[in-house]
């Protein structure tokens, strides 16, 4: 019987270097795919790329490269430094993950006669749903929640069982090309950005334009240094006038360069709007958890929607919920669809 072909997105981190070899174990044919992104000149691809060799010596695995900077320039970098200037907070990775890996990356890998495509993300999925990896430190469902249903029978993740600790411990005993990447720096969350996101918005942008802080009855209370530098729920980096309790941002406006601040009290939020659907149920009403941004606790909540709108009405308030983010539903730890955020009251 002819061994089934998997494409391996490999990127030269740990995780996406375990994932060709437990596959390759597993009795599979295995090859890589590194994305060329983006054009980073110090020397990022170079070293990705070296250790991806290693790892393919060492499997005797060929690779390819695939370059999609232009279409990741259109799909990810602009959409990313287009909504701060907008005054939202954008996903990039979720974004990336719909268009990108999961779309051009997924169709290469038919071409080159793969039936599957793997990563290195901590995630379940049965061919019809997504669900939360064991290891809910790295569960990565909810930059997946927004990637085509047609995708779904074609996606592995190996990594779906194991703790992050354990494929570190077991990597680093499998080969001096594995060990090498242990010992590399985790790369960073968004990887066109080197440092932090107002260094990439700068070179399009004069961001350091500074403007006024107002309450929220539109009176002017203090002084910031750019729309830009803020995002919901931030409480550092501007003035207020008098203040003896912290003050949070609220609301920015890019047409005047203000923002709106408040008391913590003043970010919380009962009902939210979304966008964009990606459902991976034909339900219009029903009741589930709700995550409004990676990191945060889930919230039970009422969800009605209409052809490509929603409304989420929240059991319970939460705080800091920013236009641009991403709303993920969970029944358990399933993943029954997501829309983005457009605001919330």
């Amino acid at each position: 019987m002819e061994k089934k072909k998997v494409m391996v997105g490999m990127s030269g981190g740990i995780d996406s270097s375990v994932t060709a070899y437990m596959l390759q174990k597993d009795g599979y044919e295995v090859e890589g795919c590194y994305l060329k992104l983006h054009d980073r000149t110090d020397g990022y691809h170079e070293k990705n790329i070296q250790y991806i060799e290693d790892v393919a010596k060492f499997l005797g695995i060929k690779y390819h490269i695939l370059d999609l900077s232009d279409a990741f320039s259109k799909e990810v970098y602009d959409y990313f430094v287009d909504s701060y200037l907008e005054g939202t907070t954008p996903n990039p990775c979720v974004k990336c993950n719909r268009q990108i890996k999961f779309g051009k990356m997924l169709d290469f890998a038919k071409e080159q006669g793969a039936s599957y495509l793997a990563t290195g993300h901590y995630a379940k999925t049965d061919g019809k749903f997504f669900y939360e990896a064991e290891d809910k430190t790295k569960d990565q469902s909810y930059f997946l929640s927004q990637v085509d249903k047609e995708a779904l029978p074609y996606m592995m993740f190996p990594l779906s069982k194991r703790k992050k600790e354990d494929i570190i411990e077991f990597a680093a005993k499998l080969d001096s090309a594995y060990k090498r990447i242990t010992e590399k720096n985790e790369s960073q969350e968004i990887c066109f950005v080197e440092t932090v996101y107002t260094d990439v918005v700068k070179r399009h942008a004069n961001i350091d334009i500074p403007g006024k802080v107002l309450d929220e009855d539109g009176n002017e209370i203090g002084e910031h240094k750019g729309y830009m530098h803020y995002t919901i729920g931030k409480r550092r980096g501007f003035t207020v006038h008098g203040a003896h309790e912290p003050h949070f941002v609220t609301k920015l406006n890019p047409e005047n360069n203000t923002i709106v601040v408040g008391k913590k009290q003043a970010l919380e939020i009962n009902e939210v709007k979304i966008e964009n659907l990606n459902m991976f149920i034909d339900e219009k009403e029903f009741k589930c958890n709700v995550k409004l941004r990676y990191r945060a606790v889930s919230t039970a909540c009422k969800v009605k929607l209409e052809e490509n709108t929603g409304t989420i009405y929240l059991e319970e308030p939460a705080f800091g919920v920013a236009a641009g983010q991403l709303a993920v539903f969970y029944v358990g730890e399933k993943v029954i669809g997501s829309g983005w955020i457009k605001s919330a009251k």
